[in-house]
């Protein structure tokens, strides 16, 4: 009986994520298929192939980013943003959105604010993995530490929170690593080592959780 407890535990983590992730997938194509259906419903009438929508908001998305990359359009867009970013309450939300979407967006090379970074206080062996949000503060009241700092957000485990903390820059040290990789770790809690490197023992599968100690 306990070895067939194992063989449905073992099966049930090993189907879970992939059912989540499907079902969370369906869940959002759905939502856009419907979104988009609703648009072309006035042009088409009742002719329905299945996916028509979806791909009707594919088209529309990719449209839509490819007109915004031209500089005029930015500027348009900013009058068109104004009443979101006056209005007390809605300027709160909106604001927090676009700039944790900003962060995120794809972005040059040589662009320094997205560093994933391992944080170190002087005189204690604690490490701890952030992403570098800022590095000016002058814009920020009076009342903060002077020198060189930046601005560090720790995601914490399986993405119920974060801190942000404002620290030397002689404190953080740059790592090889992107910053979807650091939030995809600190979501299982770093749990699982990177294929490849020596965190991971040969002959270990990288599903397979590595132990820290």
């Amino acid at each position: 009986m306990k070895r067939l407890y194992r063989y449905f535990f073992r099966g049930l983590l090993a189907v879970l994520p992939l059912a989540l992730t499907v079902y969370v997938l369906l869940l959002f194509l759905g939502w856009v298929e419907s979104i988009a259906l609703g648009l072309l419903r006035p042009l088409i009438g009742s002719f329905y192939v299945p996916g028509m929508g979806l791909l009707f908001g594919v088209a529309i998305i990719v449209g839509i980013g490819a007109v915004l990359s031209k500089s005029q359009v930015r500027e348009a867009l900013a009058l068109i943003e104004l009443p979101f970013t006056r209005l007390p309450v809605v300027k709160s939300i909106y604001s927090a959105l676009k700039s944790f979407s900003d962060y995120f967006a794809p972005r040059a090379k040589s662009d320094t604010q997205q560093v994933v970074v391992v944080l170190r206080m002087p005189g204690h062996e604690l490490e701890v993995v952030g992403l570098v949000t800022r590095r000016g503060f002058a814009d920020l009241p009076a009342g903060f530490l002077p020198g060189e700092r930046v601005a560090v957000y720790l995601p914490m485990g399986y993405m119920i929170g974060g801190y942000t903390v404002f620290v030397p820059s002689s404190w953080v040290t740059p790592i090889n690593m992107t910053v979807e990789e650091a939030m995809r770790s600190s979501l299982i809690a770093w749990m699982e080592a990177r294929p490849g490197t020596a965190g991971q023992p040969k002959g270990v599968s990288a599903a397979s959780p590595q132990s820290g100690f």
